[in-house]
């Protein structure tokens, strides 16, 4: 082990000591009784960790290209987190999706919870999240004490949260008492897991109340962050620098010749009905939906198992321990987006993709199907799980924790567009959810970048032609590419875009760098360029900051 590579599992090492949640996510044991400080005390200490890497990293010796591009993630990573505490990042952590108020209950999706000892650390666990929450609330005052304050509207999105995992809302059981009610073994346990849950749920009540009585009010209206923390933000979630005014402009170019596609495709399903017509025979035909979430989820695993079976040896070569995915519905709670979460470092822990009913009995496939790919094989889960069975090639930083959006993101999306080149999309019900996802993203660039650099629409536009952009033009022109999905989330995405900025364009960005390095290497190598040999390569290297990525793949061939 070098230098770099003994650093980086040191690094890890002591995060999980210091973030018990992040060590549940990424399957560390022995800290499932623990919850994470997120106190200023607490924030302080990792904020330490990473100085204190920071400055090993530059004085270890780089012995070899794994440890080159490994200490080129680590320092972008650490660099990254360090500029983010500068601004105040850690005192306004509000947002739908990057908030210990997500963090916190999705450390308990990831709980192992198959013996008495498992269900005793729950039962640990939930006592002391009012621990965890009283420590975030200081970090939030002591924002509020310095000026370094998250707008009004995330602030609400966060309490509404707090309100359904607080009992506060909602005609279901609350979540934690689902949890309690779910193990069957003794008097004793069950007592205690009671009691637990109690106490957790009562420390969301009272973070709503927070959220809603005392730090709404003093929050800014504004939703924008402006130019300097978007440039972050860009840094952040792509790991490149590019200008976003060029990306804001590129996205409507995007999202009109993606139209073009659109209404061709729609064609096919309903002629003479248009685009809208053909989408209402998707939602509404009977004969195109699954009945029951249980039913889609079996569907869907159905699908993904079929796929890995397909592309395994023939466009990837995919290791056993990935050829299993589980396909779960997200609990209550969550955002209205599917989401994926990695396996743990020795797989006993598979990857899963997570779907959020919200209250929906018919699904719809036409973009169940799309999503699918995205989110499982040979999207995040091909990618993301892919990098776990490096154990001698990457740290376990890389690994772990060195996942940029604009990278597993991009790929994401390649991934959909790559199904449809393959082959697999030739119901032209799936094709026209690919595109649909696609026009969804060319729309988060805009809106994205439009919204937070405050930047007028294009005279040339039909929507508010010369408008700035804000919350109240933003949420129809979302809505619009949210036909595919159910009631309420459009005001969840826009919710995310306001509260994680830069992170929406990651997708449709990382995709085009994606695009552009393939199309580069195809171009250069002509009859020589092997598909497959680029999409392992590509992925043996783990996931990097982009503009990195463009470096090791176009710079060495």
């Amino acid at each position: 082990m070098t230098e770099i590579f003994r650093l980086a599992d040191t690094y890890v090492d002591e995060l999980c000591a210091l973030d018990p949640f992040t060590a549940t996510d990424l399957g560390f044991p022995g800290h499932d009784d623990e919850v994470t400080d997120y106190s200023p005390d607490g924030v302080d200490a990792r904020i330490d960790l990473g100085w204190r890497t920071l400055r090993a990293i530059d004085q270890a010796p780089i012995e070899n290209d794994a440890d080159r591009i490994a200490a080129a993630v680590m320092r972008d990573r650490l660099d990254a987190g360090l500029e983010g505490y500068e601004v105040g990042a850690p005192w306004r952590q509000l947002s739908n999706f990057d908030s210990p108020i997500s963090f916190i209950r999705m450390a308990f999706d990831l709980c192992t919870r198959d013996t008495p000892e498992d269900w005793e650390r729950i039962a640990t666990r939930m006592s002391r999240v009012p621990e965890s929450l009283t420590g975030f609330t200081e970090s939030l005052r002591h924002g509020l004490a310095t000026g370094r304050v998250a707008p009004r509207r995330q602030a609400l999105v966060c309490a509404e949260q707090a309100s359904t995992l607080g009992g506060l809302s909602g005609a279901e059981a609350p979540y934690f008492a689902n949890i309690a009610a779910e193990q069957a073994h003794d008097q004793a346990l069950t007592s205690k897991l009671a009691e637990g849950a109690r106490l957790a749920t009562e420390a969301y009540a009272t973070m709503c109340r927070f959220l809603r009585d005392e730090y709404a009010p003093k929050a800014p209206e504004t939703d924008a962050v402006g130019r300097e923390l978007y440039a972050m933000g860009i840094r952040r979630w792509l790991g490149m620098n590019r200008d976003p005014e060029e990306i804001y402009a590129w996205g409507w170019e995007e999202l009109h010749r993606i139209e073009a596609d659109m209404a061709l495709t729609a064609e096919r399903i309903a002629p003479g009905a248009g685009l809208e017509g053909a989408m209402a025979v998707l939602r509404d035909d009977p004969a195109r939906s699954i009945e029951g979430i249980d039913n889609l989820l079996a569907y869907l695993q159905d699908l993904t198992d079929r796929t890995i079976a397909d592309l395994d040896g023939t466009h990837f070569d995919i290791p056993e321990p990935l050829h299993r995915i589980e396909c779960r519905e997200a609990p209550p709670g969550t955002a209205a987006a599917m989401y994926y979460t990695g396996p743990s470092a020795d797989f006993s822990r598979p990857g899963r993709t997570w779907y959020p009913a919200k209250a929906q009995t018919r699904f719809p496939l036409w973009t169940e199907v799309t999503t699918a790919y995205h989110e499982g094989a040979p999207g995040h889960h091909l990618q993301i799980g892919l990098c776990m069975t490096f154990q001698e090639r990457l740290t376990t930083f890389q690994r772990e924790l060195g996942t940029y959006s604009g990278h597993a993101e991009g790929w994401a999306l390649y991934a959909e567009r790559l199904m449809h080149e393959l082959g697999y999309l030739e119901n032209p019900d799936y094709l026209l959810g690919m595109l649909a996802s696609q026009a969804f993203r060319a729309m988060r660039v805009i809106v994205d970048t439009g919204l937070h650099l405050q930047l007028p629409i294009p005279a040339t536009e039909a929507y508010h032609p010369g408008e700035v952009w804000d919350w109240d033009i933003a949420l129809p022109f979302v809505s619009e590419y949210c036909g595919f999905a159910g009631p309420g989330f459009a005001r969840s995405e826009l919710d995310r875009y306001c509260g994680m900025p830069a992170q929406a364009i990651s997708y449709k960005v990382g995709e085009r760098v994606w695009l552009d390095i393939r199309a580069q290497l195809s171009s250069r190598l002509g009859s020589a360029f092997d598909l497959k040999r680029f999409h392992m390569e590509a992925l043996n290297l783990g996931s990097l900051p982009l503009d990195l990525l463009e470096q090791e793949l176009l710079g060495s061939n």
